[in-house]
């Protein structure tokens, strides 16, 4: 049997990590939680997952980055990255799918809405690896 797809979401909100930690499994996946783009490098590294949920604002390095820097890395550019944001301006919006996300996801984060999305970028990246 496969192994499960590995969900890394990065944030600084260690309520919302939980949240994806008890989330993520509930919806079939692995679930990995970095606090920081930092912690996100060393995950990655340790397993490479199969989709980001990144936060955009976070101290240090912002999501915005990360995903400019993942989207240049030949090894880890081909991972899907959603936004996961309290932003929900157009600029944000614009930025982030500017520098390589494939999608977005205002907070609070609904369910349903996660779960949708996560299955539509991992079904896009899986139907492209069978072309």
């Amino acid at each position: 049997m496969a192994s499960k797809h590995l969900i890394l979401a990065v944030d600084d909100e260690a309520s919302l990590c939980e949240f994806y930690e008890k989330t993520l499994p509930l919806l079939g996946y692995d679930a990995a939680v970095s606090l920081s783009a930092k912690e996100a490098r060393e995950a990655i590294r340790v397993r490479k997952p199969s989709l980001i949920l990144m936060d955009i604002m976070m101290p240090g390095e912002d999501g915005i980055g990360f995903t400019r820097e993942l989207r240049a890395s030949a090894e880890y550019s081909d991972i899907p990255i959603i936004v996961v944001s309290g932003l929900a301006d157009a600029a944000t919006l614009n930025d982030a799918l500017l520098f390589g996300a494939v999608d977005y996801i205002v907070k609070p984060v609904e369910l349903e809405i996660l779960k949708s999305k996560i299955e539509r970028a991992i079904a896009a990246v899986e139907n492209r690896k069978k072309k």
